[in-house]
């Protein structure tokens, strides 16, 4: 197939951008210790005149003589914080009122999934997005090209969430941070994307899927990009179902009349369509040639995929290791989260280059987790090797703002700790995105116990990542309860996480979290349990349980306890 027009000029331009963004970094390599001071007081200075900085005195942290004195006025000034923390302040932001956690009010907001039934309003403003969004992302899409110098020579399939969403009370939009990066990318860019942005707006998943995939394989992909590598599965999945009807689309120029699909999108996306009967003969040779047709075959030029690599992904990958071109780079997507876009990937492999000079940073080591005085450590003070919880302040209102995520140390980019993500920590549980908490399926629980009058002894849940889905055991309070009742009460409590957890919904609609499966335990399974750990040496003053693990040791126990 023929270059992508305009390719070089794309190359060329993200080359200049991207190295002025690279030096940048450079520089702020050479003394991490340094960098972080600067930025810490950038921030400072930044919200010092807010109502959360003079109550937290940025103003007198700010008088500071050297980086020491500053982390150490800085912990003694700031508590560390999680979200219920900052909730009331974002909510007087939300209903309009302005230097509340930062200066003026933010540009959007990126919501996710909580803690409890409300969803995060994580704040963006124009200052966080300017930097941290928009130059990393001319630097992201350039770090592609250093090591695959083809990718840009034609286009790319970028797998985004829907830019706008809705509006807090005060007016100010909410949606997805990746599609709004997406929809405000330079000319000069847009011209790669292979898709139509209104795409993402499409409310039905299959429809979406289907939508992205006969647009894609119309074309000569040659960049890939998406988080989550269970959204590869789901694509060829669509693949699989719907290729000869890409096939007539394609030939024909039209985008099926069976989708359901939002007429208003289902005008602006069909208008890029034309007859490509050519296009088509290719395709149906390729699925007389290979009975399943895979990205290698209809993408054989792909030279960059790019998805989280690291924590449970590994299940994902293995279900299309064998289906892209072997000389494909697939590139770790990097640590990356609604509250904080912490730093690229460099190096073509799976490290993330965090980037002290647009956050400050914070670090409990594994070992200090859940004692009463952690002691926080610098990025200076890192070790290879070691495993730490993160905490990010950044300009838009996160201040020492726990992540909930255990990170390990890779190396160093100059003196830059590298890292990569291992798992979230206290209580969240997360097969692909979704950020279950243990409180939030408890609760799931107890309502559908009232709901159904129908009540447990004993109850746990374990996320099962070779399944994609959740192993809900339940020991009922009546003994009479079936298989049937008792996956009833299952479909209830999913309906309930559904509604509890925002990213829960999002990931089972899209297919990625499967349906959850149902087990009856034997009487006083909790007590068998207990006993049998104890005998292997745990202590009974010190036995906890939580009731949702990903824990395949413990898992196995309660397969065993499964009622016969």
């Amino acid at each position: 197939m023929a270059k992508l027009k305009g390719s070089l000029k794309i190359k060329l331009a993200l080359g200049l951008v991207g190295e002025i963004q690279k030096s940048k970094l450079n520089k702020a390599s050479k003394d991490v210790k340094k960098s972080q001071e600067v930025t810490l007081r950038r921030i400072l200075e930044y919200a010092k005149d807010c109502e959360w900085g003079k109550a937290h005195n940025f103003e007198k942290i700010l008088a500071a003589k050297n980086a020491d004195e500053l982390f150490k006025l800085w912990q003694e000034n700031v508590k560390p914080q999680d979200y219920e923390d900052l909730r009331e302040y974002v909510e007087r932001h939300k209903n309009g009122e302005e230097n509340i956690l930062f200066p003026g009010k933010p540009m959007m907001y990126a919501t996710t999934s909580g803690t409890t039934k409300e969803p995060k309003w994580i704040p963006i403003t124009d200052e966080y997005y300017n930097n941290a969004y928009s130059k990393m992302t001319k630097l992201w899409l350039h770090s592609f090209q250093m090591h695959r110098p083809k990718v840009f020579e034609n286009v790319c399939t970028s797998i985004v969430g829907k830019a706008i969403e809705g509006e807090a009370p005060d007016g100010t939009v909410y949606g997805s941070v990746s599609g709004v990066t997406r929809r405000d990318c330079p000319e000069f860019i847009k011209g790669l994307y292979a898709e139509d942005n209104a795409v993402f707006a499409i409310s039905d998943y299959k429809a979406r899927y289907y939508t992205i995939m006969r647009t894609g394989i119309e074309q000569d992909v040659h960049l890939l990009v998406t988080a989550n590598p269970s959204t590869i599965v789901e694509m060829q999945n669509n693949v699989n179902e719907f290729f000869d009807e890409y096939v007539k689309d394609i030939e024909n120029g039209t985008l099926s009349e069976t989708l359901n699909i939002e007429p208003e999108l289902r005008a602006q996306i069909a208008a890029r369509f034309s007859p490509n009967p050519e296009r088509a003969k290719e395709l149906r040779e390729l699925k007389e040639k290979y009975g399943t047709v895979l990205p290698k075959h209809y993408w054989p030029n792909i030279q960059v995929l790019t998805t989280w690599k690291c924590g449970n992904t590994h299940v994902y990958m293995e279900k299309f290791k064998n289906s892209f071109p072997e000389n494909m780079l697939h590139q770790e997507f990097g640590y990356f989260a609604s509250e904080c876009r912490a730093g690229l990937v460099m190096n073509g492999a799976d490290d993330t280059v965090l980037f002290p000079h647009m956050h400050y940073f914070e670090f409990i080591s594994e070992e200090d987790l859940g004692k009463e005085n952690p002691t926080f450590l610098q990025l200076h003070e890192l070790e290879v090797g070691k495993r730490y919880c993160i905490y990010v302040t950044t300009f838009a209102g996160l201040y020492r703002y726990n992540m909930n995520d255990l990170v390990k140390v890779t190396g160093f980019y100059g003196t830059i700790p590298t890292i990569q993500f291992i798992q979230k920590v206290n209580g969240i549980i997360s097969l692909t995105g979704e950020k279950l908490h243990e409180r939030q399926f408890i609760e799931a629980v107890q309502q559908t116990e009232k709901e159904m009058n129908l009540y447990t002894k004993f109850f746990v849940g374990f996320a099962d990542v070779e399944k994609s889905n959740y192993q809900l055991y339940y020991e009922f309070a009546d003994k009479s309860v079936d298989q049937a009742k008792a996956e009833e009460f299952t479909k209830v409590v999913d309906a309930k996480l559904k509604e509890i957890n925002i990213e829960y919904e999002a990931k089972r609609a899209s297919f990625r979290v499967k349906d959850p499966e149902t087990h009856i335990l034997q009487e006083e399974s909790f007590e068998t349990y207990k006993a049998r750990c104890i005998e292997q040496g745990s202590r009974d003053g010190q036995f906890k349980l939580n009731l949702l693990m990903q824990d395949e040791r413990r898992h196995a126990m309660f397969k065993d306890l499964i009622k016969k």
